[in-house]
């Protein structure tokens, strides 16, 4: 199975008053959103699924995709590692799964994922991980296949 993880883009600072789930892209945050969404929709397979947490700034995040997504509230900040698991049902999904999420959850799913231990792994803001497990019953068989930013991203 593969699993991609996408940390959002560069968001504002919550104003006094304002909920988290409302912060919405700068305009680097939505410069890099496009950078990383040209090169995931230059990889991805046409049947990816794509779960979203409900931010604001996760959402902004996926739309340049120009894929249907689906907005899945255990993705939501401060998420469970174990819970995004379920919602992309780790290992046994028949598509990839791209998750577009937060941190610290995300690195905490990539060192859980990689190490076999929670841990706090940085992901860059905008940044994509992509895990590939070939074999669902043998954790064993995990790869990272490619970790990318948006400053790593060569424009075409």
């Amino acid at each position: 199975m593969d699993l991609i993880l996408w940390r959002h883009a560069e968001a504002f600072e919550a104003e006094p008053g304002e909920s988290d789930l409302e912060r919405g892209l700068t305009p680097k945050g939505q410069k890099q959103a496009k950078r990383m969404a040209d090169w995931l929709t230059s990889q991805l397979p046409e049947g990816c699924k794509v779960l979203v947490s409900p931010a604001l700034r996760t959402i902004q995040t996926a739309e340049p995709l120009g894929r249907k997504f689906k907005i899945v509230p255990e993705l939501a900040p401060g998420a469970d590692p174990e819970d995004v698991l379920l919602a992309a049902n780790w290992p046994n999904a028949r598509e990839p799964v791209l998750v577009v999420g937060h941190q610290p959850t995300l690195g905490q799913l990539a060192a859980l994922l990689m190490s076999g231990q929670l841990q706090d792994w940085d992901i860059k803001k905008a940044a994509a991980w992509w895990l590939v497990q070939r074999d669902p019953h043998d954790p064993e068989s995990l790869v990272l296949k490619a970790v990318m930013g948006p400053e790593t991203v060569v424009k075409a």
